[in-house]
């Protein structure tokens, strides 16, 4: 991908000229807005790469904006806001956020969390086109017709729950996926059972991690939920 295009919405003048400038050294094209409608009608004319997104707009809620690109697109959203209790993040992710970052930030961490939506970007891109039904990530392999499981190329046993949650990260890698949004889509509406959760979580991780208190693939997001890392392979 060749220098793509980042979408910046934010009222605030000095964060806002920090990260474009942040931005504009590494290479990345950009794009301002600075309030919620201009920020759709960016999204709609250019086709942003990236939407790097403040919730505390003048004229509408983040979490608005993010629900009405959801209806029509796909496009990694980096939220970063001041906002920093655990109810307004899994609100924003709920609504279709990618990622969540708070202020104050330090712009190695905002331009890591670039890097991560690029890669999954790319990693969409070339799935796509080799419509392939083999998800490969490091030393883990995903056979979805099979409904099989590799680790370092001996074939692993996961129980149904394990395997649908294991499904489930991998086709959204890099995205933290909320307790509320995994519940929903595995149990159903019916479903809150975030400590039944936790259990087959630890479970899974047993059974995919070397060392499981220190994660290759699986990431906790303590309080809000769960995210699959791109891994090296070994």
């Amino acid at each position: 991908m060749n220098k793509p295009l980042i979408l910046v919405v934010e009222d605030d003048k000095a964060i806002r000229k920090l990260i474009t400038t942040t931005l504009e050294t590494q290479g990345y094209l950009y794009h301002t807005a600075e309030t919620g409608e201009a920020s759709i009608l960016e999204s709609v004319s250019r086709q942003p790469d990236i939407i790097i997104l403040d919730l505390g707009l003048p004229d509408m809620d983040g979490v608005d904006i993010i629900k009405k690109v959801r209806t029509w697109s796909n496009i990694p959203i980096i939220v970063v806001s001041a906002r920093s209790e655990d109810k307004d993040k899994i609100d924003a992710l709920d609504a279709g956020a990618d990622d969540y970052l708070t202020k104050p930030f330090s712009v190695e961490e905002l331009l890591a969390r670039l890097r991560v939506s690029l890669r999954r970007i790319r990693y969409d891109n070339e799935k796509l086109l080799k419509d392939s039904t083999l998800f490969t990530n490091g030393n883990l392999k995903i056979d979805y017709a099979a409904g099989c499981v590799w680790l370092d190329e001996e074939e692993i046993h996961l129980t149904p729950i394990e395997y649908k949650l294991l499904c489930m990260l991998a086709k959204n890698v890099g995205k933290v996926l909320t307790h509320n949004f995994i519940l929903h889509e595995i149990w159903g509406n019916y479903s809150s059972d975030v400590p039944a959760l936790r259990v087959f979580m630890a479970t899974l991780r047993k059974k995919i991690e070397k060392d499981p208190s220190k994660p290759k693939y699986i990431q906790t997001h303590i309080g809000v939920g769960y995210r699959m890392l791109r891994a090296p392979e070994d």
